[in-house]
């Protein structure tokens, strides 16, 4: 890990999930190649969340807080979160007033309203970026005070807003400038003339999507013009049934005459997976949504039923809209559904496109479009 100087240029508080800290780090990155020091950004963020592991691993500095975030009913469990909560924000109000940042980058989850509680105390210039087309709560809170909001989408109910798109990684933007199908597929040991479904649901995996294509597997077991790789997630890959055990193709040397199936807990390389693919089944996160936008691939998307403010069936709606993706409701998820969206999808004739129109709401700018803005708030503030 580097060591940070005095002097922060910008803060960037907030994650607890891939879908806060990677476009976080998409914007860390940006900020970088305009010119800022990699010491001269550094991250605030939650013990318990993914960015203890992400965001050194990228080589930027962040300062773990305590605690986790307040849950949305009513339990004993909020007492000791309200505590940590009360010690995040006084660790954070001391780091800022030691680093003293241009400006504060808040992006989401129980870290970032820390963070930007603290910039409030110590009037730093505070700039909200959200991913989703509705805001979550810490966004919500921490645009009242904010003197500008990045969102993802037109929309999106925050105030202040300017419609930036949602960051995406580097290695997401190097796939879709310089596509690679046949590359991609040679990778993941696809066989050539085959349509490829990827199925993928975050680190863990959605057991209502794992358990429908496993089913819908058995019932393709004799297409010899199909493809799936199947990203499981660690919590479902060791219930995977006998049957789908006995399915599974593993070698990258012979082609079986059915259909070609492929099951793996986690995938690290995403941006293959994506470039290879012909139609996704998948949930409706933000970063994913953009991630299918820039790359221009077709999904089918479940949006996650418990997703505060439904967020992931409103993030659905622009692919929808345009032609590149239809909602298949969580509870409505099973074999006979996804067997008879897949085939129409696959079949129709319109993949190309449908892949043009997720295409034309990509934004591979986004990561300079939201270092511009913070950039922007940090000169107007530098006089306070």
């Amino acid at each position: 890990m580097n060591t940070a100087p005095a002097h922060t240029a910008v803060l960037i508080a907030g994650g607890g999930t891939s879908g806060h800290v990677l476009p976080a780090l998409a914007v860390a990155r940006a900020l970088v190649d305009r010119g800022l020091d990699q010491r001269e950004v550094a991250f605030i963020g939650a013990s318990r969340g993914i960015e203890a592991e992400l965001v050194p691993a990228a080589g930027f500095e962040v300062t773990l807080l305590p605690g986790r975030g307040i849950q949305r009913r009513l339990t004993w469990d909020n007492v000791g979160a309200v505590v940590g909560l009360l010690r995040a924000v006084g660790i954070a109000v001391a780091l800022v007033r030691r680093r003293r940042p241009c400006a504060v980058l808040a992006v989401g989850g129980f870290a970032s309203a820390a963070g930007s509680i603290a910039a409030l105390v110590w009037r730093v210039p505070l700039v909200v970026a959200d991913q989703n087309a509705r805001a979550g709560a810490a966004n919500r809170l921490a645009a009242r005070w904010a003197k500008a909001c990045a969102v993802a989408f037109p929309g999106t109910d925050l105030p202040r807003s300017v419609v930036t798109g949602n960051p995406v990684r580097p290695e997401i933007l190097a796939v879709a400038a310089h596509r690679d199908r046949d590359g991609a597929r040679a990778r993941l040991g696809v066989p050539a003339g085959r349509h490829l479904l990827v199925v993928f649901a975050g680190s863990l995996g959605a057991t209502s999507i794992n358990r429908s294509v496993w089913d819908a597997a058995l019932r393709w077991s004799n297409r010899s013009d199909l493809a799936v790789y199947h990203v499981v997630g660690r919590r479902d890959f060791a219930a995977q049934p006998p049957a789908i055990r006995d399915l599974v193709h593993d070698s990258n040397t012979t082609e079986p005459s059915g259909l070609w199936y492929r099951a793996i807990d986690y995938e690290e390389h995403m941006e293959v997976v994506l470039d290879a693919a012909d139609l996704a089944l998948c949930r409706s996160g933000g970063t994913t949504v953009a991630e299918l936008a820039v790359i221009g691939v077709p999904a089918i998307l479940v949006p996650l039923p418990i997703a505060p403010r439904d967020h992931q069936r409103a993030n659905a709606a622009t692919l929808v809209d345009a032609g590149a993706a239809v909602v298949l409701d969580d509870a409505a998820v099973d074999a006979d559904s996804v067997v008879r969206l897949v085939d129409e999808w696959l079949d129709d004739g319109r993949l190309a496109e449908r892949a043009a129109a997720a295409r034309s709401l990509g934004r591979p700018d986004a990561a300079a479009a939201v270092a511009e803005l913070v950039e922007e708030v940090a000169a107007g503030g530098r006089g306070r």
